[in-house]
């Protein structure tokens, strides 16, 4: 397979938001999937783009994509956190992942990040065994938290 690792354009969008949406479905939340093309735009190419990504190409099509965006650790500094490696279901197994993997970890070595994070489902195993594979450090000891949209907006101030 002759695949393209390239950062992201506009016109790629359309085709990300269909593999963000296939990934809601393996992840068992079909309906969570809120974002917009027009979103995905703004704040990835706007006046203060929060996130980068790339895309995995096969003859003219997006089959796999890696966002990213930076945070910082009070203790250690700059950091990349890894939102989501996605590849649609039919190129699995392919090395794809590892490849868009693969530009993310050079992200972090370019910019001298101290850490690079993300998180993966509890139950999925072909994720985890690949994350095994690349000698991850799996932490137990810090438990997700999060607010809504309706949380923060209904939040007493």
């Amino acid at each position: 397979m002759n695949i393209l690792i390239r950062k992201v354009q506009k016109a790629d969008f359309p085709q990300a938001l269909e593999l963000v949406k296939e990934l809601a479905t393996f992840e068992k939340a079909p309906n969570k999937v809120s974002v917009t093309i027009e979103e995905m735009e703004r704040d990835g190419f706007g006046s203060e783009p929060v996130f980068k990504f790339f895309v995995a190409e096969l003859e003219g099509k997006i089959v796999g994509m890696s966002l990213y965006y930076i945070k910082y650790s009070t203790w250690e500094g700059k950091c990349v956190f890894l939102e989501d490696i996605i590849v649609t279901e039919s190129h699995r197994k392919y090395g794809i992942g590892k490849k868009l993997f693969d530009e993310i970890v050079k992200v972090a070595k370019e910019m001298k990040a101290k850490r690079l994070e993300w998180q993966v489902l509890a139950w999925n195993e072909l994720a985890i065994k690949f994350y095994e594979k690349v000698d991850s450090h799996f932490d137990n000891e810090w438990v997700n938290c999060k607010l809504s949209e309706k949380q923060i907006q209904e939040y007493k101030i």
